[in-house]
């Protein structure tokens, strides 16, 4: 079963019931009643121990190697890995023995592997097995051990060669016009991106926000088009993971472009618009395909994709192999920040160690040529770097948040993993712009929350204008680190509609009530609504009528609104969840912690609902859990960073 030639088992299958499959394919190697702990103690669940079984029968044998090892892959991929590293779960016991049944313990490392791959099931990478197993001791399943494969080998393609037909006398004027001196003396570092963008078909610019990100790439943009000239029409795709992430994409490029040092036919010439990565490629309905692949890829000469944080694995292995291998690709986004919901943490794989930065000597020479500025003392040069080193620019100076700000100080050591300092900054009484209450209680949280909920909502539930309504609304955001619980969003919500409803300011009794806010959770193209679109109910202004309708802001500023009856699938959003805040910004920012340690809870997490906030942040919970959630980094499984660097 290991070799290419050999037919590749499908692995589309209807599920019989799994004591079956266990009764079938155990023997006595492992007891039933023993798989049946793992699924009842949690460790497995229904979809995995069903695929293990299947596994199991698939292989004709009884070893106990095999269902662990079907099932644990399965279950760490639902959870946002790429594959389950046998060596961290090799020897481990999975369950204590008990009075009746012996423990369940994972076998030792050599011993699995053999067993694994004398099975016919598993074979090793290049070969059509259901479960592929590398050289790293990495499992996977089939489908994602392809994907990773394949984005890496497109981005090895990419980085093998620079583009060389630059006008170099050209791109300097226009590094001297769109990126002039910046009076600090520091680097410009979204000038070296610019640089980048311009000789590489690879290009990942990573910063926190505020580091002028969307700015760059408009400049990056404008410069490309003055190297291909007048007349030459760049063909050139913006896209982002999400509709609202899209929105957002083409309204700040259409601000932006505007204030560009560059000849109005550039600047005509730069697009606004901007597609979800899934509109781009075309989704194929019914079928996890696209349209554009591999053999008909996009008629492009450059794809910017902001937001690549929230791209899982397999949707960007897909838009890796649609975009031509001679276009230029540039990927925008914090690595830092929560990863994509589905399998993968592609740009923080790419963008691998912080610790390590800088240039090759070639490219370092290249950019003290175009930019008169000596490098030698600002920059680490390595004569072991890898290439892609030359390919990667962290953006570093913020100019949303003034130095000694205490959101950025905040931001900068979560991100780092300083609790002490942390805590030393929450707990300082001269900084109001971050502050930290301890819950004691859940009552002790409805009254802490009362009090701000009826500040920051009053405002936006008097007034009759819905564009008013919308700018006051968004002004204000409460975070949830989960979802359930009686700290979780949807306890959250309800407790927030009973404070204003209490104080007259909402009136429940009908579910289209004056003032509800929306958040969409799905996207309706024909509508223009896209998942993570929030609107405000409220009638017509100057109508005379009380029939209501749900206001959206437009990308142009313009109010759109429609009857709820057509909205695509919605919830109320006084509180929304970290992940859902992703891409957006609010000027005061309120983050929920449960009252105890979840393991969703992390340093991304935290990192990403304090950088939300423009103004102020305040952090609700116990200490304890924020030390703990600031201590533990979500490291996703998968072998793309090692295969890259």
């Amino acid at each position: 079963m290991h070799g290419n030639g050999k037919k590749k088992i499908q692995m589309d299958i209807e599920f019989a019931d799994f004591d079956k499959l266990i009764d079938k394919s155990m023997g006595v190697t492992m007891h039933k009643n023993n798989l049946t702990r793992l699924h009842q103690a949690g460790i497995l669940t229904d979809i995995d121990m069903h695929f293990a079984g299947f596994m199991t029968d698939l292989a004709g044998s009884s070893y106990q190697e095999v269902f662990l090892g079907a099932g644990l892959v399965s279950n760490v991929t639902g959870k946002g890995d790429v594959c389950l590293d046998l060596a961290s779960f090799a020897g481990r016991m999975l369950l204590d023995k008990d009075e009746e049944r012996d423990a369940v313990i994972c076998h030792g490392l050599s011993a699995w592997k053999n067993n694994l791959m004398s099975t016919g099931i598993v074979g090793r990478p290049g070969d059509l097995c259901p479960l592929i197993l590398d050289e790293g001791s990495r499992l996977y399943l089939y489908r994602y051990w392809e994907y990773e494969k394949k984005l890496s080998d497109s981005i090895k393609q990419r980085i093998r060669e620079d583009i060389n037909s630059i006008n170099l006398s050209l791109i300097k004027d226009s590094l001297k016009r769109l990126f002039p001196e910046r009076m600090d003396g520091d680097i410009d570092w979204q000038k070296v991106a610019a640089i980048i963008s311009a000789f590489k078909k690879f290009c990942v610019i990573s910063g926190g926000p505020g580091t002028g990100k969307t700015t760059t790439v408009a400049k990056i943009l404008a410069l490309l088009l003055e190297q291909a000239g007048k007349g030459e029409n760049l063909r050139i795709f913006l896209a982002a993971p999400t509709g609202k992430a899209a929105a957002r994409l083409s309204e700040s490029i259409e601000n932006i472009k505007k204030k560009l040092n560059c000849k109005d036919y550039i600047k005509a010439a730069i697009p606004t618009k901007a597609f979800t990565i899934h509109r781009l490629l075309k989704t194929i309905i019914g079928s996890p395909f696209f349209h554009h692949n591999s053999e008909n890829p996009l008629s492009a000469d450059i794809v910017v994709v902001d937001e690549a944080s929230m791209v899982d694995l397999p949707l960007m292995s897909k838009l890796m192999q649609a975009v031509p291998i001679d276009a230029r690709l540039i990927l925008i986004g914090d690595s830092n920040q929560l990863a994509s919901v589905d399998p993968g943490s592609v740009l923080g794989d790419i963008c691998g160690s912080d610790h390590v930065r800088g240039f090759t000597t070639n490219f370092v020479n290249k950019i003290e040529e175009l930019t008169y500025e000596k490098f030698a003392d600002s920059i680490k040069e390595y004569k072991d770097i890898k290439v892609l080193h030359d390919h990667i620019v962290i953006l570093k100076k913020n100019y949303r948040f003034a130095d000694g700000s205490g959101i950025n100080g905040l931001s900068q050591a979560v991100k780092l993993g300083n609790v002490d300092k942390a805590l030393s900054l929450l707990k300082n009484k001269n900084n109001r712009s971050i502050m930290f209450e301890e819950i004691l209680s859940v009552d002790n949280f409805k009254r802490i929350l009362m009090d701000k909920v009826i500040e920051f909502y009053s405002e936006y539930l008097k007034t009759d204008d819905p564009g008013i309504a919308l700018e006051l609304f968004n002004r204000f955001k409460i975070l949830c680190a989960v979802k359930t619980g009686q700290f979780g969003v949807y306890a959250v919500n309800a407790i927030i509609e009973q404070i204003l409803s209490r104080e007259k300011l909402i009136q429940t009794e009908n579910l289209w009530y004056r003032g509800r806010p929306v958040l969409i959770i799905s996207n309706d193209y024909k509508l223009g609504l896209f998942n993570g679109d929030i609107g405000i109910t409220m009638p017509i202004p100057s109508s005379g009528s009380n029939d209501m309708y749900v206001f959206f802001p437009g990308t142009s500023g313009e109010l759109r609104h429609f009857l709820p009856y057509r909205l695509p699938r919605h919830e109320t959003v006084y509180a929304i969840t970290v992940h859902k805040s992703q891409g957006s910004e609010f000027e005061n920012v309120y983050l929920v912690l449960p009252d105890k340690d979840y393991s969703v809870l992390s340093r991304e997490l935290i990192y990403t609902a304090i950088t939300r906030a423009g103004q102020s942040v305040t952090i609700l919970g116990k200490k304890e859990v924020l030390r703990t959630a600031i201590f533990r980094v979500i490291e996703r499984k998968s072998g793309l960073h090692d295969s890259l660097w």
